[in-house]
C-alpha cells in the first residue's frame, strides 16, 4: 500500500465524517422545528371548536405528540438491552436470511410512510411560499350517524406516496446505502418530531441511562458486532470511507452513526427549542407560529452536539477505538444546556420547566381526583345546608311581576 494511497484513504475519512455530520445533523435541526406547537396565548378565553369539512387549511393544525415521561426515561435503557439481546438471540438462533425478509419487510413499508410524510411537508412548504394553489380532497367515512374517519389528502401526497413505494422497492431490491440513509434520516426526522421530553430532568435521565448501557454493552463487542454484521436495516447513516478513488473491484468501506446517537439528542435539543420558544411565548403571548425568537439553548445544543460527535470521530480515529458515541453526545448536549442556564441565570427555571406535554398529562392525570374532590365538597355542601320547612302542597303558580310583587294562585 503506497503512502499516496494512504494519504487518498486519510482525506476520504475526513470527507466520510464530515458528511455524517451534516446527515445527523439535519433531521434533529428541521425535526426539533417540526416539533414545535403554535404558541397559545394564555389571555385566550375562547374555546376550541372541532374542525368541520368546509374548506380550512388543516396544515395549521398541530400534529399531536407522544410524551417520554421520567418513567419511560428509566426503562427505556432497559427495553432497548432487551431488544438488542432479543436481535442477538434471533441472529444465533434462528436463520438469520428469514430474520432479514421479516426486518426488511417491516423497514421497507415504514420507511415509504414516513418518507412520504417528510415529502408531504417538505413540497407542501415549497409550494406555499412560492404561493401555488392546489386543489384537495376529502374522505369522509360515517358509521351509525356519526364520523368514523375522515382525510384530507393532494395531488402532493399521491405524488409522494408514489415515489416512496418505489423508493421502498428499490431499497428492498437493492439495499443501497443511499436508500437506507434516506430511510434512516426520515426515521430521525419522524421520531423527533413526534415524542416530546417531558422535562430536563427527563432527558438528564435519558441520556444517562442510554450513555451507561452502551458502555456496558461495548464490553461485550461480540453481540454488537453479530447484530451489526448480520442485520441489514436502515437504523444508522453510512458515508463510504472512500468515495472516490476506490480500487476497481474492490467494496465500499463505510463509515456510520446510530440512529440511537441522532435521535436521543435530538429529542434534548428539541426540548431546549421549546424551552426557548416557553422563554419567547412568556414575554410575547401573541407569539403564536413565529419562530421568530432568540434560541440560545437550542442554539447551545446543536453546537455541542457538532463538537462532541467530532470529538467521538477524531478520537476513536486516532486510538482505532469503538467507544459509544452518546458517551461523548450526552455529557455534550446538557453541559451545554446547564452552561446556558448558568450564565442567564435560569437555573432554577430550567429545571422547573415542563413541557406543554407535560402538563397535558398531569392534568389528564388528575381529572378523576379533582373531579372525586369536587363531588366530595359538594356532598359535604349539600349536607351542611339546613332543611327548610315547605308549605302544604297548596301552591300551584307563582307568577313574578318585575314590580316587585308576587301573586300566588291558590286552589
Amino acid at each position: 500500500m503506497t503512502l499516496k494511497y494512504v494519504a487518498v484513504v486519510e482525506k476520504g475519512l475526513y470527507v466520510a465524517y464530515t458528511s455524517l455530520t451534516l446527515l445527523a445533523v439535519v433531521p434533529i435541526y428541521f425535526g426539533s422545528f417540526a416539533s414545535l406547537k403554535r404558541w397559545k396565548n394564555p389571555k385566550e378565553t375562547r374555546t376550541t371548536v372541532k374542525r368541520q369539512i368546509d374548506g380550512t387549511d388543516e396544515s395549521e393544525e398541530d400534529l399531536p405528540s407522544e410524551l417520554v415521561s421520567l418513567r419511560d426515561a428509566c426503562t427505556l435503557p432497559v427495553l432497548g438491552s432487551v431488544a438488542l439481546y432479543g436481535l442477538y438471540l434471533a441472529c444465533t438462533q434462528c436463520n438469520k436470511t428469514y430474520v432479514n425478509y421479516v426486518l426488511t419487510a417491516y423497514f421497507g413499508t415504514m420507511g415509504a410512510l414516513v418518507t412520504t410524510q417528510a415529502g408531504v411537508s417538505t413540497l407542501t412548504a415549497i409550494i406555499g411560499l412560492l404561493g401555488i394553489k392546489i386543489d384537495d380532497w376529502h374522505i369522509n367515512l360515517i358509521r351509525k350517524s356519526q364520523d368514523f374517519y375522515s382525510a384530507r389528502f393532494t395531488i402532493v401526497h399521491l405524488f409522494m406516496l408514489a415515489g416512496s413505494i418505489l423508493l421502498s422497492g428499490y431499497y428492498v431490491a437493492t439495499k443501497d446505502w443511499v436508500a437506507s440513509n434516506i430511510f434512516a434520516i426520515n426515521f430521525a426526522l419522524n421520531a423527533i418530531q413526534v415524542f416530546s421530553l417531558e422535562s430536563f430532568k427527563t432527558g438528564l435521565i435519558l441520556l444517562s441511562g442510554l450513555s451507561a448501557c452502551d458502555v456496558l454493552w461495548s464490553y461485550n463487542p461480540e453481540i454488537m458486532a453479530i447484530v451489526t454484521k448480520n442485520l441489514d436495516v436502515p437504523v444508522k447513516i453510512v458515508f463510504p470511507q472512500l468515495l472516490f478513488g476506490l480500487p476497481a473491484g474492490q467494496a465500499f468501506k463505510f463509515a456510520s452513526i446510530g440512529l440511537g446517537d441522532i435521535v436521543i439528542p435530538g429529542l434534548f435539543a428539541a426540548l431546549c427549542l421549546r424551552f426557548d420558544q416557553h422563554r419567547a411565548g412568556s414575554k410575547n403571548p401573541e407569539l403564536g407560529q413565529s419562530t421568530q425568537f432568540r434560541k440560545p439553548y437550542f442554539t447551545g445544543c446543536i453546537v455541542a452536539y457538532i463538537l462532541g460527535l467530532g470529538s467521538m470521530f477524531f478520537i476513536n480515529h486516532v486510538t482505532m477505538s469503538t467507544l459509544p458515541a452518546l458517551l461523548y453526545l450526552g455529557p455534550a448536549c446538557v453541559f451545554s444546556m446547564v452552561l446556558a442556564a448558568a450564565v442567564r441565570g435560569e437555573t432554577e427555571e430550567v429545571f422547573k420547566y415542563i413541557s406543554e406535554e407535560g402538563r397535558a398529562a398531569n392534568r389528564k392525570k388528575n381529572e378523576p381526583m379533582e373531579r372525586k374532590r369536587k363531588q366530595q365538597a359538594q356532598a359535604m355542601t349539600s349536607r351542611d345546608t339546613p332543611r327548610v320547612s315547605r308549605l302544604p302542597n297548596v301552591i300551584k303558580e307563582e307568577l313574578f311581576v318585575p314590580a316587585t310583587s308576587t301573586i300566588l294562585v291558590c286552589r
